[in-house]
């Protein structure tokens, strides 16, 4: 049997001083948050860096400040908007949500409620229900798994440690100021209890923490060695025909699904033919890491001799590499060289 602890006090006297500032939250005691904008962030950070989803996050507020704008948007808009963040089912679901909220009149405040909406899981429905409706739900990311691990000592190591951690974080969670505390959770994690060299002591909850007392802090949380990613490999064909090239969106479903993308196959469970008659130059190939496996895709260039059999042609001055998939990205700028040719 664990001893149970008392961290709140102490760590929302932290958070009240050291809070960072982020452009979905509202400072520690305000007013309540907008759950808009804490959904929308919280689906953009799964599986991104808070840097990296900043500038996201302030185009989309941008573009939809409410979340009735972004279920009537159009949905290659959202798409492209959305490009570079991957995880793309994230932004069809994102429009799925969007549209069942504003169908019913706006979000619900209980966690059962959310976790009901299309792509709303078990964090995500905590994390709303804490922050934007001051509901006493644990919230329990990376960030909160790593503190969580360290202050009771836990050896299990992840992810099999999962179930056990977030029955430790909720003796934690407390009924004041729960979102709040789910915020300093996070920040406590992403700024003083990281996952190499700990800052154990500048940390609020020093005095409580096992592992500090052990010296084990930097060891925690364990973790079960990953297994070696598989390697694919396909074709992307950029074909080309009077100063255009071929671009298609992808199938709604599936790696990558719905968004704008030059025409390829082999690595993605469609075995399909070259999209049009041309004689095809091999420029190489580009490598790229997704979660459960690496790609090797060979770009092809050729000149179109006939009418393509899938896609649009699009001038090339009107191709935004912005507005592409990382993958992509790396397939454009690969190509330059011989697209200036």
């Amino acid at each position: 049997m664990r001893e149970s602890k008392v961290i709140a006090p102490d760590l929302l006297d932290w958070y009240d001083r050291h809070a960072r500032t982020l452009p979905w939250r509202v400072p520690p005691g305000g007013p309540p948050a907008d759950p808009y904008r804490v959904w929308l962030s919280e689906v953009m950070l799964q599986q991104t860096t808070v840097a990296a989803v900043k500038a996201y996050f302030l185009r989309f507020t941008t573009l939809w400040p409410t979340v009735q704008a972004l279920a009537g948007a159009d949905d290659a808009a959202v798409m492209a908007e959305w490009a570079g963040l991957g995880y793309y089912a994230r932004a069809r679901n994102l429009l799925a949500c969007a549209r069942a909220v504003t169908a019913m009149g706006g979000f619900p405040d209980t966690r059962a409620g959310l976790q009901a909406l299309p792509g709303i899981g078990a964090y995500t429905s905590a994390a709303i229900a804490a922050i934007a409706f001051d509901r006493a739900e644990t919230v329990v990311d990376g960030n909160v798994e790593r503190v969580v691990s360290r202050l009771f000592a836990v050896q299990t190591p992840l992810p099999r440690a999962k179930p056990e951690l977030v029955t430790l974080a909720e003796t934690l969670t407390p009924q004041a100021r729960p979102g709040d505390y789910a915020q300093a959770m996070m920040d406590l994690g992403a700024t003083i209890c990281t996952p190499r060299s700990p800052a154990c002591v500048i940390c609020p909850l020093q005095a409580v923490c096992d592992a500090r007392a052990q010296g084990i802090a930097a060891e925690l949380p364990r973790k079960t060695p990953k297994p070696a990613k598989p390697l694919r490999q396909g074709s992307v064909w950029l074909a080309r025909q009077g100063g255009a090239l071929l671009l298609e969106h992808r199938p709604p479903q599936g790696l990558l699904g719905g968004v704008l993308a030059f025409p390829s196959a082999g690595w993605d469970g469609r075995d399909l033919p070259p999209p049009g008659p041309a004689a095809w130059c091999d420029l190489g190939a580009v490598r790229h890491v997704f979660t459960h496996f690496t790609l090797d895709l060979t770009v092809l260039l050729g000149d179109l001799t006939g009418n393509p059999t899938r896609g649009e042609l699009t001038p090339l001055r009107q191709i935004d590499r912005e507005a592409l998939p990382g993958l992509m990205r790396k397939v454009w700028d690969m190509a330059q060289p011989a697209l200036r040719g």
